[in-house]
């Protein structure tokens, strides 16, 4: 498993060993061990699957305390671009995002720590995309957004016309808007 940082602290990607073949090909997703090498140490006690048709765009998510999570994305299969923002009040880099394009070809995934939040736009016809995570499980009360397209985060999404977005996420609040956060 390869580890590559990111601009903010704490996010990575990772890029695990593909085994191909002439039926096609391996690779592991996850192994405790070879996590803990690399320095995630997150004990993830669930998995998701969320399938999304093109142009489709779900987030920004996060869940407060004491139910606030980390996440492992990637895509079985399509291709998205998944963005971490840094919702930690005290950090030098609250408010500021990456956005990594995940895929089916690559393989790559991303790993987001508690604190941030957490969305991804689709570019493909369809994608199959995972997470795993770790902390707390979903709690309908500590579930919070922010709205997609909050100007102060100056998100560049790769927009093709007006995203598809659920009535939820497309009424979400700025940063702004005195949010409970971190």
């Amino acid at each position: 498993m390869k580890k590559e940082p990111t601009s903010l602290p704490d996010v990575f990607q990772l890029f695990p060993e593909v085994y191909p073949d002439d039926r096609g090909a391996f690779l592991e997703t996850y192994n405790a061990d070879t996590f803990r090498s690399i320095g995630i140490i997150d004990e993830f006690i669930q998995d998701n699957l969320s399938i999304s048709k093109q142009n489709v765009l779900r987030g920004i998510h996060f869940q407060l305390e004491p139910f606030s999570q980390s996440k492992l994305v990637s895509v079985a299969s399509g291709k998205v671009f998944d963005v971490a923002v840094d919702l930690r009040r005290q950090s030098p880099n609250f408010g500021k995002w990456i956005g990594v394009t995940l895929d089916d070809a690559t393989h790559n995934m991303l790993y987001i720590p508690r604190g941030f939040g957490h969305g991804y736009y689709v570019l493909s016809s369809e994608a199959k995309f995972m997470y795993k995570v770790a902390g707390g499980v979903y709690n309908k009360e500590s579930s919070a957004g922010i709205i997609w397209s909050d100007p102060s985060l100056h998100i560049t999404w790769p927009l093709v016309g007006t995203p598809i977005l659920s009535a939820q996420d497309a009424n979400l609040p700025k940063i702004s808007e005195d949010l409970k956060l971190f």
